[in-house]
């Protein structure tokens, strides 16, 4: 008999759900939308797990689904204290982290919260895998440039780590026996240097690497500190500039890559400018992490939403495929990638990280 994986991931205003079967990967998914109307009844994020998991036990039942169906839940990992890459079942430790939230409260902090509450009265096993807050740097790394101030491992973990297992199987090797360079291209960019499967190195995309469709990426010092001290904004408006109204937003009105490449082709010189200017800092950011593998790259992959642009990604390629061969893997795995961390545990061919033994 089959074995079916719940898949939980919530975001700001959805929550995407799919059942893995063993036999036949992914066989089920949707992706949830919750009114905007019904999240503002929420003052803060953690007051929407009851919303959020009543909906969920409402859809599963309207789809033919008994949580007694499932051997287990796949949970999104929120942000978590760091913690080695790996999957963890959810306990109690974990559970009073996501709640209070010990590295800011985001959606995702909901779901092993969601997994538990759908499972407790059947004691099914909940697990997280490779959450956003996976540190696995080393002390260089760590580095900023004045005391006050360490380099943190922020990244998007879970699909850059999915991505490299699968190119590395796809080599013959193992995840651990594999040296790359991945870039996540999304909403936010992340490019993460791993040694033998390990993320060393990656840029935290809110605050530092290349401009993306939205954020904007690091900025001169000396010019941010004078707009912060301006008296025009205040840490909330210049933060939301900064992580959701920047990047190609900012420069052209849309963080739409598709729509920003129509405006090209039919001859939009600013348009041209701007999102080239976005592949050349990707592509420099790739450049710089190459250099903490030493050169030893076996593979440059591009992966994440936009990645499924062949604009964007012939342009990168043209810049750094004299560093490794390169590899494009568009759009995410992350709701596969959950399930067969799961199921690695489930069987037997890894062993549950204990949340709390990891981050003491």
């Amino acid at each position: 008999m089959s074995k079916k994986i719940l898949v939980l991931n919530p975001g700001s205003t959805s929550t995407k759900i799919a059942v893995w079967d063993d036999g036949k990967g992914i066989i089920f998914d949707e992706n949830i939308q919750h009114p905007i109307k019904e999240m503002e009844r929420f003052p803060e994020i953690p007051d929407q797990l009851d919303y959020r998991v009543e909906v969920v036990r409402n859809f599963l039942q309207e789809q033919g689904y008994k949580i007694t169906d499932f051997v287990a839940v796949a949970a999104r990992g929120g942000l978590l204290k760091p913690l080695a890459g790996g999957t963890y079942e959810v306990n109690e430790k974990m559970k009073k982290d996501l709640k209070v939230g010990v590295q800011g409260q985001h959606p995702s902090n909901l779901a092993g919260l969601m997994g538990y509450e759908l499972t407790k009265e059947d004691n099914l096993p909940v697990f997280i895998t490779d959450p956003v807050s996976v540190d696995e740097f080393t002390p260089l790394a760590r580095y900023s440039g004045i005391p006050e101030i360490q380099r943190r491992s922020l990244g998007h973990a879970l699909n850059i780590k999915a991505v490299a297992r699968k190119v590395a199987e796809e080599k013959g090797k193992a995840l651990d026996e594999f040296n790359a360079v991945v870039a996540h291209l999304g909403g936010g960019i992340s490019i993460a240097a791993l040694e033998k499967g390990r993320i060393v190195d990656v840029n935290n995309a809110n605050e530092m690497g290349p401009y993306s469709p939205e954020r904007t990426g690091g900025l001169p010092v000396g010019d941010l500190v004078k707009m912060a001290f301006s008296g025009d904004y205040n840490p909330r408006e210049l933060r939301n500039k900064i992580t959701r109204r920047g990047g190609l937003l900012a420069y052209l009105g849309t963080n739409d890559c598709q729509e920003i490449e129509n405006q090209i082709s039919s001859g939009n010189k600013k348009a041209k400018k701007v999102y080239e200017g976005m592949i050349y800092q990707i592509s420099k950011e790739i450049g710089m992490v190459a250099t903490v593998l030493k050169g030893e790259v076996d593979q440059i992959i591009l992966t994440g939403g936009i990645a499924h642009s062949d604009y964007l990604t012939k342009g990168i390629t043209a810049r750094v495929e004299f560093i490794a061969p390169v590899k494009i893997v568009p759009g995410s795995m992350e709701m596969e990638a959950l399930a067969l961390g799961a199921y690695r545990v489930l069987s037997g061919v890894e062993k549950a990280k204990k949340y709390g033994e990891e981050v003491e």
